[in-house]
Formats: structure tokens, sequence, C-alpha cells
């Protein structure tokens, strides 16, 4: 697949699956046959927010993610660490370097070991711009088993410009569709009302308009803020239109 055709399918791309697959295949042309990506709009001080609300996307199998994501070593990871305080991209040479020179702490060799023993041994991490100090966005593309980092670092050599700004396009186009964790979808009914609460309806308004009852409205705003995990109907209408999930065309 050329870089054109590459960018004319993910710029096409009805849903985050169809992009993803599409995204896991061109990579895979380059030798990383492994990838996640994350992002967050929920960043401040040392957190990145609530690991339910991340967009998080990968092929990695079930036994890693659960570690890495869902057991929290993504926190202390130095390519992590490196990606919240840098743009652009680094190769994972530096972490062969740290750990030559000893200059991991504990919990940054725990995720070393964890990798090696996962056969995640050799890639390039990308870091993307962010426009607001609470956003954050990188992807970590791991090579196939039996490349070294020095087969990897020159295909980078070659070719990873146009890796790069893949990544960056379809990071952008990420940002532009709608995403929810598992628990955190909302039904038809709960967006419609978060959607005219966010018109600026009163209460009285939005039942009238979706031929409800006012307490039947209150109902569905309510399992709305609970299914986000948020308190007011205000944070609800803002995590939902971060997600993009206000205003979606249904299929």
């Amino acid at each position: 697949m050329t870089l054109r055709n590459y960018l004319q399918r993910i710029a096409r791309c009805p849903t985050l699956e169809e992009l993803w697959d599409n995204h896991l295949e061109m990579m895979e042309s380059f030798g990383f046959d492994r990838l996640i990506y994350g992002f967050t709009r929920y960043r401040s001080g040392s957190s990145l927010g609530d690991p339910e609300d991340f967009v998080i996307l990968t092929n990695h199998s079930r036994a890693y993610t659960d570690e890495f994501v869902t057991g929290g070593l993504y926190y202390h990871a130095p390519m992590v660490k490196w990606a919240l305080e840098h743009d652009g991209a680094c190769s994972w040479t530096v972490l062969h370097d740290m750990a030559r020179e000893h200059a991991m702490t504990p919990a940054e060799a725990r995720v070393l070991d964890f990798n090696r023993r996962m056969n995640v041994t050799a890639g390039y991490t990308v870091s993307f711009k962010s426009i607001s100090a609470r956003s954050k966005g990188a992807i970590a593309l791991t090579a196939r088993e039996g490349m070294s980092q020095e087969d990897v670092d020159a295909i980078w050599a070659e070719h990873g410009s146009d890796i790069q700004l893949m990544n960056e396009i379809a990071h952008l186009k990420i940002l532009t569709l709608p995403y929810s964790a598992p628990n955190r979808a909302l039904t038809k009914r709960q967006r419609e009302a978060l959607e005219w609460v966010g018109d600026g309806k009163t209460m009285q308004d939005i039942a009238l308009l979706m031929g409800l009852t006012s307490a039947t409205v209150e109902k569905h705003l309510r399992l709305a803020r609970e299914a986000l995990s948020v308190d007011t109907t205000a944070q609800a209408v803002l995590k939902a239109a971060f997600a993009n999930q206000m205003f979606v065309l249904d299929a």
C-alpha cells in the first residue's frame, strides 16, 4: 500500500475499528506487528486520569495488556515517561542504554523485565503534539519477534519520516471518531437527553421534545452520569463530547 493510498483509506474510515485494522496492516508491512495506542484528555499534575477514560487501541495479547495497562505497569514505563515529556519519535535504543548504565529505577526495571518476558524488546515510540495541557497521546510500535533494535533503526532511517507521518495522521483521525469504553457507552436515549442539555434546553423542554415525563428525562440523565462516572450533567455533556458520542449519526 502506498502512502497516498494509506492516507486516503484512513481519511475515509467511518469507524475506529476500521481505521485501526488499516493502521495495523500498514505498520506490519514495516515490521511492526504489535501496537499500543493511548490517549487521555484528563491529564493533571502527576495523574493521567482514570484509565477507564483512556482511549486504548492495541493488538497485543490479553496477557500483555492485563498487566501493562490494567495492572498499571504503564505508569512506570520509561517510554511512557519519555512520551509525556516530548513530542516526536524515539528509538528504544534509549532503553538499552539506560539498562546498560543502570540508570533505571526499580519500578522501571520491572517494566523492562516484563517486556523482555513478553518479547517486547525492539521498536519505536511516537509521541503526538498536544494542544491542551490536559491531553496527551502516543503509540508504541513493537517490532516482530526476531528483529533487533539495530534492524528497527535501519528501517526507521529509510522510512521513519513516512511512518511517523502515518501515525500522526491516524492519531488526528482517531480524535474525530466516536469512542467509549465498554462500561462507559451511552444508550440512544441517554445520549439524546445529553444532546438537548448541550443545546441549552430546560428539563421541561427536553421532556416535551422527547415525549417523556420530566422524571423519566432525569432518570436518563442520571444513568448517563453513572455510565460516564461523573457527578454533574455538565460534566457528562463534556465527557460525552470529548468521546465524540454527541450528535452521532446512526449507521
